[in-house]
């Protein structure tokens, strides 16, 4: 591992080589804020990827992606006079001593749900006039979910024991049925949704990231899925040419090739 000089090197070094591309690159000079954007919001899945198959090559590489990102924001924000690099690192640094007095200061903590906690109350201090002002509006449905019932729970809104979440995940599961009975689609959509909500909390009380998991899910999906349209091309057939038996006969055999 490189000691803090190097890290420093290193820093200073991508610093002079954005400097120098936003000087000399017809590409990056063209570059704004709004045109980085969807950029950014494709790295950071790709780093997302790269975290779920736990490759530390890959990690390494998409980190190194987003680090360039954050520099280029700061580049341009140094050319509109607005902020820059050392902006941004000092107005982290101020937020993480504010919001760790148990650090920097003579409150005392029992364990990490008490920081999540107390984090929480300094946020509303600072002038956050919700507990939930901090989920951004633009998240995927699945995270912001996630996201919502952690802020809620800092207030102490959520139920005591998995079990009572489980309850309510039986109750929304039958109000779901019963919209399908009723051939409602707006009250499918509605009652799918909070059977949804209800599954991402019960999936908080057991310790599971259910934006992970269901990517694992689909992941598996789709290795299992290929074995199909392999085993059929081998076949000399179409998956047209398949019946759903037999489809499912493939199906099974990925499952007990561990797939």
């Amino acid at each position: 591992m490189n000691n803090r000089a190097e890290k420093l090197r290193a820093f200073e070094r991508i610093l002079t080589i954005m400097n120098e591309l936003r000087e000399q690159c017809p590409w990056d000079k063209k570059q704004t804020n709004e045109t980085l954007r969807p950029l950014t919001i494709e790295e950071t899945y790709e780093l997302s990827d790269a975290i779920l198959q736990q490759n530390p090559i890959s990690i390494k590489e998409e980190l190194g992606d987003l680090l360039l990102h954050i520099v280029f924001y700061a580049r341009i924000g140094e050319e509109k006079g607005e902020f820059d690099i050392a902006d941004i690192i000092d107005t982290l640094c101020e937020k993480l001593i504010a919001r760790h007095p148990h650090i920097y200061g003579n409150l005392k903590v029992n364990d990490a749900d008490e920081v999540k906690a107390n984090w929480e109350k300094l946020k509303l201090k600072e002038g956050k006039n919700s507990v939930l002002a901090g989920v951004p509006a633009g998240l995927p449905a699945l995270i912001k979910a996630v996201r919502i019932q952690d802020k809620a729970a800092q207030v102490k809104f959520e139920w005591n024991y998995p079990e009572e979440v489980w309850n309510k995940v039986e109750e929304e599961l039958h109000e779901f049925r019963q919209a399908v009975l009723e051939k409602n689609e707006i009250h499918i959509q509605e009652e799918f949704g909070d059977l949804l909500f209800v599954l991402v909390n019960y999936a908080r009380f057991l310790k599971i990231d259910p934006e992970a998991a269901l990517e694992k899910a689909n992941l598996k999906f789709i290795r299992r899925f290929k074995f199909i349209e392999e085993r059929t091309s081998a076949l000399h057939k179409s998956l047209h040419e398949m019946s759903l038996a037999e489809m499912d006969e493939l199906w099974n055999k990925a499952k007990e090739a561990g797939l």
